[in-house]
């Protein structure tokens, strides 16, 4: 049997982005945010350390979301 390729993340329905439509999408993004808050609150307050791995997380989100989700475009709606 062929496996279907489900997706993660379907497109907004006003703007452009995308909103988790699968257990796994809901996961990627609860991983996301608690990463970004450890980052965020970690006991080093190099503050250049933190922006780099929030920069370098929300990079790795957004790759995730175009592979894995419907394809970005601007809605109206």
């Amino acid at each position: 049997m062929e496996k279907k390729n489900r997706l993660w993340f379907k497109a907004k329905r006003y703007g452009w982005g995308w909103t988790p439509c699968s257990w796994q999408g809901w996961a990627v993004l609860l991983i996301w945010v608690a990463l970004f808050i450890f980052s965020v609150i970690k006991i080093d307050h190099e503050w250049l350390k933190n922006v780099l791995a929030i920069i370098i997380l929300t990079v790795v989100l957004i790759y995730i979301c175009y592979k894995k989700g419907e394809k970005p475009r601007w809605r109206w709606g």
